[in-house]
């Protein structure tokens, strides 16, 4: 007797249950390596169409130990919602997870975080971030190109917008311009996301 498909919300609920336990264990095992410095984990949905990147933690986050902690997250939440992006689709992390950090010891932590949450976009926060993701040599990627405000193709599945960098953007109205022309490309490409 055939045995009949899993029902989609049931596989999606498998896939959802393993990158809560991956990302929770990506967390444990940068904080054992943390040593005397604070973590700065990503903080979001495990399974997120959006992933949010910046390149290093500020003082905020540090304190708290979560990424987009503070001015740049409610400054996020405000630019999602304006967007009508659903906050509960995005991700978000520090290339590097303390505040001083060797690039080396991090990039193989981004790699992971890529592969557990499976984006359909990046958003790229600023020319370190785009050095630092263009090092990682993620499969099938492509060269991101310094063009801001533009849709690249990252990888077959995943596409990059490359934005100023949020923690720049915020004390002086042209720098927050700035970011919110290339910022508000991410509207339109949400609202032509296919529904699961």
């Amino acid at each position: 007797m055939p045995l009949s498909p899993a029902p989609t919300d049931e596989i999606y609920e498998k896939y959802l249950q393993k990158a809560i336990t991956e990302i929770n264990e990506l967390g444990d095992e940068i904080s054992k390596a943390a040593g005397d410095r604070i973590p700065v984990l990503g903080s979001g949905h495990p399974l997120a169409d959006v992933f949010l990147l910046k390149h290093r933690p500020q003082a905020a986050e540090v304190q708290e130990g979560v990424a987009f902690y503070g001015r740049a997250g409610q400054a996020l939440l405000k630019s999602l919602q304006r967007l009508h992006v659903d906050p509960l689709a995005v991700y978000g992390t520090n290339c590097l997870k303390f505040a001083e950090q060797d690039g080396a010891e991090a990039r193989p932590w981004l790699d992971r975080e890529l592969h557990i949450v499976q984006p359909k976009l990046i958003v790229v926060m600023g020319e370190e971030a785009l050095a630092f993701l263009n090092e990682l040599e993620f499969p099938l990627a492509d060269t991101l190109e310094a063009k801001v405000g533009e849709l690249q193709r990252f990888t077959p599945t995943i596409e990059a917008l490359l934005v100023p960098d949020i923690d720049a953007s915020l004390d002086e109205q042209p720098a927050k311009t700035r970011f919110w022309n290339a910022f508000k490309q991410l509207g339109p490409w949400w609202a032509e996301l296919p529904p699961y």
